[in-house]
């Protein structure tokens, strides 16, 4: 199924306010501020999620898993090939291959991830042209506030 979804910047930028919303939760639990949302191709909310290592004692349970199981739940099925992923921080490795696996053909995130990002910055997962499932990447998206609320996080951290 071709991608229905091609949102303006005012959208993606929506989207990325709603994933910022779901990574304070992650924040209230002690756990890296990340949150993901999964928009389907009417623009509505299919899945919501945030980090929850430390809550469920989970190394998988990162925003963007979290967010596409609770879409896959609401959908009824795994294929979210005509849904977005918008997401505050460059999705990992592992983030990266869920997606593919889900057939997401569109990432929106804000802060590229320098040490351990997948879509862009170390690797690229989901432009390689070896890659199976291959995913459209638009990065930068209220970069600043993503950035801020990291950076605020491990500087507490390390105090």
């Amino acid at each position: 199924m071709a991608p229905t979804l091609n949102p303006d910047r005012h959208e993606e930028e929506a989207w990325v306010g709603l994933a910022l919303a779901a990574g304070e939760r992650a924040l209230a639990a002690g756990d890296v501020p990340v949150g993901a949302v999964v928009v389907g191709p009417d623009g509505q909310l299919l899945g919501r999620g945030w980090n929850r290592r430390e809550e469920l004692g989970d190394p998988l349970a990162h925003a963007e898993v979290v967010a596409m199981r609770e879409a896959a739940a609401v959908r009824g099925g795994w294929r979210l090939e005509d849904c977005a992923l918008a997401v505050t921080l460059e999705p990992c490795l592992m983030c990266a291959g869920a997606i593919g696996q889900a057939r997401i053909p569109l990432v929106v995130f804000g802060a590229w991830d320098d040490k351990a990002g997948a879509c862009g910055s170390v690797w690229d997962v989901l432009r390689d042209p070896a890659a199976l499932h291959r995913a459209e990447i638009r990065a930068g998206v209220r970069e600043e506030d993503c950035r801020r609320t990291l950076g605020e996080f491990f500087v507490k951290r390390r105090v």
